[in-house]
């Protein structure tokens, strides 16, 4: 990860930090399993260097943005960076405190404590990445204020206060819009700092396609980001629904392609049938088929 920030010309000096934080804070052997190396990279220097300083001052994360903005692809790359071991946390209307924190268990014959995602990644020094916070009842997301702010703890009824670890951080993701959401209570997004996540840029999708796809032809991966682009510039102008824009469906098409699958079948399959207008889904079928021949396999779409 390093090299790669290197790469995205991220300034020295913060990488020179992010060494020393990373040695003085080495990961404890029973949390090592949970450093991941990401499976997609995100580029764009400006929101690493914020994300960056914002960490290394001891700040939590808000990162807020439309859909294919690569917020959670962000999040577990700032975990591998750090070298920190990451526990994601998926948020509901459902999710409740001790789901959080944790509950009384049975163990042989006892009643002990068994830690929520928030409590291991408090005492182990982990990343908590809180996933659509706006999902979550205001009531459930109350246990966090205390680890958030200066107090940097979670008091638990009946047991103990646990600090946490000096290398402990949240990241919350958060969706505009989206069925479920709601307003993010005051005093818990003051206890954020807020990057709001950019769409993707034109380079860096050609970027990413051609380091998911090293033998892409550079014709056909233009081809498939102007499409998605495309697709984004719709949706921005509400002319499409977001349900289309999904860089994991288009990612996906390509691979089915590779696989041997027409292109018009493996897009059907990775964006077209999301969306269930007829109208919509005639003009996402119009906007592929302008970019995007049937005749196209994988023997013409991979070089290599």
């Amino acid at each position: 990860m390093l090299e790669f920030l290197r790469e995205e010309g991220i300034r020295p000096h913060l990488i020179q930090e992010l060494k020393l934080f990373r040695s003085e804070y080495p990961a404890r052997a029973e949390a090592q399993s949970r450093i991941r190396a990401p499976r997609y990279l995100y580029y764009g220097r400006k929101i690493w260097e914020e994300a960056i300083a914002a960490l290394l001052c001891g700040e939590n994360l808000l990162l807020t943005g439309p859909k294919a903005t690569g917020k959670n692809v962000f999040a577990e790359n700032l975990a591998a960076a750090f070298g920190r071991p990451s526990w994601n946390i998926s948020l509901s209307i459902h999710t409740d405190a001790a789901s959080l924190i944790g509950s009384d268990t049975f163990i042989n014959g006892e009643v002990l404590f068994r830690e929520g995602p928030v409590s291991r990644s408090a005492r182990l020094g982990g990343f908590g990445v809180l996933d659509e916070i706006n999902m979550a009842r205001n009531e459930a997301l109350a246990v966090l204020h205390e680890a958030l702010d200066f107090r940097k703890s979670i008091d638990i009824p009946g047991y103990d206060r646990i600090p946490l670890h000096k290398a402990s951080r949240f990241i919350a993701t958060m969706n505009y819009g989206y069925a479920g959401t709601r307003e993010l209570n005051e005093a818990l997004a003051s206890r954020f700092v807020v990057i709001d996540m950019p769409a993707i840029s034109s380079e860096n999708l050609q970027r990413l396609m051609e380091r998911e796809f090293p033998g892409i032809s550079s014709k056909w991966s233009e081809q498939f980001c102007r499409l998605f682009l495309e697709l984004q510039k719709k949706c921005a102008s509400a002319e499409i629904s977001a349900k289309a824009l999904d860089l994991r469906g288009l990612i996906a098409a390509v691979r089915l392609i590779g696989k041997g699958l027409p292109a018009q079948d493996a897009l059907a399959l990775g964006i077209i049938n999301k969306v269930f207008d007829p109208y919509e889904r005639k003009l996402i079928e119009d906007l592929i088929n302008a970019r995007i021949p049937q005749s196209l396999g994988r023997e013409t779409l991979f070089q290599a």
